[in-house]
């Protein structure tokens, strides 16, 4: 038989091959683009608005709803997010809405005048310090930053405590 001479049988076999090629590749690389290549680099501070501090009264917690930003690989998400306030004279401190015993929500009593975590019967006073209960250190906060009236929340800042390591 002649080395030249191309049987049905063998162009079938160099399409199957072609064909298994083409898909293969076209599986591949956006799979190996996925794993090598950094996620979309979109300007991204870190950084919400929360809203006008204006409005907020004076030395009083005020419970804030915001949205934030959250990048997750390539996925963008925006998200509600919450935070207590307290404005003073002198600025603004903003809590984050987790109870540093197990991370439960907790409330103003406005009566009492402290925060109360009813799951363990937390209490934190207006500037975070804890009063009784087993959380063992102060509420963390947010890093803030103030530009014109309009309140930006940034970063927690946890609390020096007991559990630090």
């Amino acid at each position: 038989m002649d080395a030249d001479l191309t049987t049905r049988r063998t162009f079938y076999q160099r399409a199957i091959y072609l064909l298994t090629s083409i898909i293969s590749a076209a599986l591949a690389l956006p799979a190996l683009a996925y794993i090598l290549l950094p996620a979309r680099n979109q300007a991204h501070s870190g950084w919400a608005e929360a809203g006008d501090i204006s409005e907020l009264p004076l030395d009083k917690p005020h419970e804030v709803v915001y949205q934030k930003r959250r990048q997750d690989g390539w996925k963008l998400s925006v998200e509600r997010a919450t935070a207590w306030v307290v404005r003073k004279d002198d600025g603004v401190v903003a809590f984050t809405p987790q109870c540093t015993h197990l991370g439960c929500g907790y409330h103003w009593e406005e009566p009492k005048e402290y925060f109360l975590c009813p799951c363990h019967a937390t209490t934190f006073s207006k500037d975070g310090a804890v009063i009784s209960g087993p959380a063992p250190r102060p509420l963390d906060r947010f890093e803030t930053r103030i530009e014109g009236s309009r309140l930006w929340l940034g970063e927690t800042v946890r609390a020096a405590g007991e559990d630090q390591a």
